[in-house]
């Protein structure tokens, strides 16, 4: 099957968390501090895992998709770091079905959920040019739904991406992979984000 779209950003995504997570100190894997506040890093990796078995993963869940995210963290709990690092690096190199036909939506979910480790450890990364872009996106998603952030502000990236909403709007400034996560409710960039008036 030929490559699709996002296909190889998502890999490379993939193996970055990777590398992100075998980083850290035992304590830090297991009970560190992430921006999903109900989740350490090792929660956070087995939701995301998860997401390639969308069929077993969801389906079962219906649309109590909060229940089958944290039937995801809880699977990856019963496993040891190791045997979760292996089916982490599995998971990287060889995307299901679903994920490569969704990989221009898993980029975003996924560069969010790696930023929420690294923020919420006070870690530093670059963030890739087509993640921090995949990031403002997933943000514009998402806050559709969860907050209408989108409908209520005129979005302004400061590193390279067209401005979003309507000219009428209060204006906030800020780079593309801080104005996604606060458009996903991760409120702890706020103090990034420059709001006019």
């Amino acid at each position: 099957m030929p490559t699709l779209p996002y296909e190889d950003e998502l890999r490379a995504e993939r193996f970055r968390l990777i590398e992100t997570v075998e980083g850290l100190s035992d304590d830090d894997f297991d009970a560190g501090t992430t921006l999903c506040t109900e989740w350490a890093p090792r929660d956070v990796l087995g939701h995301v895992i998860g997401l390639d078995y969308f069929l077993k993963s969801y389906l079962p869940y219906g649309i109590r998709i909060n229940a089958a995210n944290q039937a995801q963290a809880d699977r990856a709990r019963a496993v040891s770091r190791e045997r979760l690092m292996e089916w982490a690096r599995h998971w990287a190199a060889n995307p299901s079905t679903t994920s490569r036909l969704g990989a221009t939506v898993l980029l975003g979910d996924l560069g969010v959920h790696h930023q929420d480790i690294v923020r919420g450890l006070g870690l530093k990364r670059d963030v890739p040019d087509t993640v921090a872009t995949a990031i403002f996106r997933e943000g514009l998603q998402l806050s559709l739904w969860l907050n209408r952030r989108v409908l209520r502000y005129r979005l302004v990236p400061t590193d390279g991406h067209r401005p979003v909403g309507l000219p009428t709007r209060q204006e906030v400034r800020g780079t593309r992979e801080a104005l996604g996560l606060w458009l996903t409710g991760r409120n702890s960039v706020k103090p990034e984000l420059e709001f006019a008036g």
